[in-house]
């Protein structure tokens, strides 16, 4: 009997749809919607990036020629996640922040792109349903404890991620709760 249980190269491509519908909204919207927005978007992104740190890229790099598909998808990463930054606690109406907006949506999805049509190949040929299926679970795991905004000084390893990923987890959790309380942005 087939499975009916997405695998971890179909949730990711669904959340890069999320990413491109959430570019848009933002760009399409005013006021406190496009904040919201920006902020669902930056959490979804930052979430997002962790995920595949963790889960999807230590298993590309098993496949022919994955360490150089790997090594561009994190260099690609890290120069979003710079972006993200400096957009980060920015309100959306600051001046210079479209520009900035601009800038990470043509990064962010040329890298969704290239992660299409490189990695997620390698993943689909190298990675059985069954294990494809546990990832998205792991990729589902590491969505719920990730960082929700955007770390660049931790940088792009796993093992940076594991190390520092719980505690910046925890603080950006802590922010968020409290922002949210005091109606602030995030």
């Amino acid at each position: 009997m087939a499975s009916t249980a997405p695998d971890v190269v179909d949730l990711l491509l669904e959340q890069h749809q999320q990413i491109r519908d959430l570019f848009a909204t933002v760009r399409a919207s005013e006021g406190q919607a496009k904040q919201q927005a920006f902020e669902d978007l930056r959490r979804l992104l930052a979430v997002h990036e962790t995920a595949e740190e963790l889960v999807t890229h230590p298993r590309a790099r098993l496949a022919d020629g994955g360490n150089d598909v790997v090594d561009a998808r994190l260099a690609e990463e890290t120069a979003s996640k710079k972006l993200l930054a400096q957009l980060d606690g920015m309100k959306v109406d600051a001046p210079g922040f479209d520009g900035v907006f601009a800038a990470l949506e043509t990064a962010v999805l040329e890298h969704a792109a290239a992660e299409e049509r490189e990695e997620f190949p390698l993943l689909r040929d190298e990675v059985d349903q069954a294990q494809r299926e546990k990832m998205a679970s792991a990729v589902k795991v590491a969505a719920a404890l990730a960082p929700t905004h955007p770390h660049p000084s931790v940088g792009s390893s796993m093992t940076t991620n594991l190390m520092a990923g719980p505690l910046a987890s925890l603080v950006d959790r802590t922010r968020d709760a409290v922002n949210q309380v005091l109606g602030r942005p995030s």
